[in-house]
């Protein structure tokens, strides 16, 4: 249903107004998406925290949260991953620091 057709006595009365309707309607069926998305993003906006708490729990769900313990035992082998690269791009420049990079490296 469109607008045009809730003022056909208007139209009936004044014949002028056929071509504005006609106009009018056109318009709002082009902005009609418009709203639609304007409202759909409006209800996201509201509903934010909403749906980012469950986004949250839904991740959590199915990947927990590592322990203390593991996370800094991963942050551990990281650097000493991190240090035997090192040691390896200094071996033919500097062998005596790639040395001191690797012993580093080896008391974790």
């Amino acid at each position: 249903m469109s607008f045009a057709l809730l003022s056909v006595p208007a139209e009936t009365a004044l014949p002028i107004i056929r071509p504005l309707l006609t106009a009018f309607g056109a318009a709002v069926f082009a902005l009609r998406p418009l709203v639609g998305y304007g409202l759909l993003a409006a209800i996201l906006w509201v509903f934010k925290p909403l749906l980012s708490g469950a986004a949250r729990a839904a991740v959590i769900l199915f990947k927990p949260r590592q322990s203390l313990t593991e996370r800094n035992e991963r942050r551990t082998l990281r650097s000493i991953v991190a240090l035997n690269r090192m040691a390896r791009e200094l071996d033919t420049q500097q062998p005596n620091l790639a040395a001191e990079l690797r012993l580093l490296a080896a008391r974790g």
